[in-house]
């Protein structure tokens, strides 16, 4: 316990050096958290190269940001940072599936698969059913009637940029909601 409280210490007296700009505080906690968030991020990926990628993001960002961060726990924030990297990387190479493709696909899945497609169905459903009236309508007009933003934002009669920001929300919502039964079965979808 002692142990942990002065790791705990010398982190924040390394943080307070390196937002006074001190180089040497910010190699010293790269040297003794570097292996710690790359293999965070490659546990992740199972990619060496992008956990890599990850890694340096992280810490070139804990460089850029240093004047304006307020860290409490270092170690806690690097694995935040992993998670969140990770999963705008994921995103962003279209890693994650969106939700409608990902139940095409589960439609398509054997019979373990079954047994996953019904608990994330029943999540699914009473998750959509948590948003707004206006972000449920929105989200069931473009997820399964299959219209475009345009045309949705026609026919309700408001801005584009109003039905984008309620899809936006809703699927935020819906993402962070799902958690770990969305990206379980997603993984095992990519096992498959």
């Amino acid at each position: 316990m002692a142990d942990l409280h002065e790791q705990r210490t010398n982190d924040r007296m390394l943080l307070q050096q390196l937002r006074n700009d001190d180089v040497t505080a910010f190699d010293s906690l790269y040297e003794k958290y570097w292996a710690l968030v790359y293999s965070a991020a490659y546990k992740r990926l199972k990619d060496t190269s992008y956990a890599k990628d990850i890694t340096q993001d992280i810490f070139l960002q804990l460089w850029h940001r240093r004047h304006e961060l307020n860290i409490e726990n270092l170690a806690s924030y690097l694995y935040t940072a992993v998670r969140n990297n990770v999963l705008k990387w994921m995103e962003k190479e279209q890693r994650i599936k969106p939700i409608p493709e990902l139940l095409q696909q589960a439609a398509r899945e054997g019979a373990d698969a079954a047994v996953l497609r019904k608990e994330f169905m029943v999540k699914y459903e009473n998750l959509i059913n948590t948003l707004t009236p206006s972000q449920q309508q929105i989200f069931r007009m473009r997820y399964q009637q299959e219209l475009s933003t345009a045309e949705i934002a026609e026919q309700l009669n408001v801005s584009r940029k109003t039905v984008q920001n309620q899809l936006g929300r809703s699927l935020l919502t819906l993402r962070e909601l799902l958690g770990a039964v969305y990206f379980v079965y997603q993984l095992h979808l990519y096992a498959s």
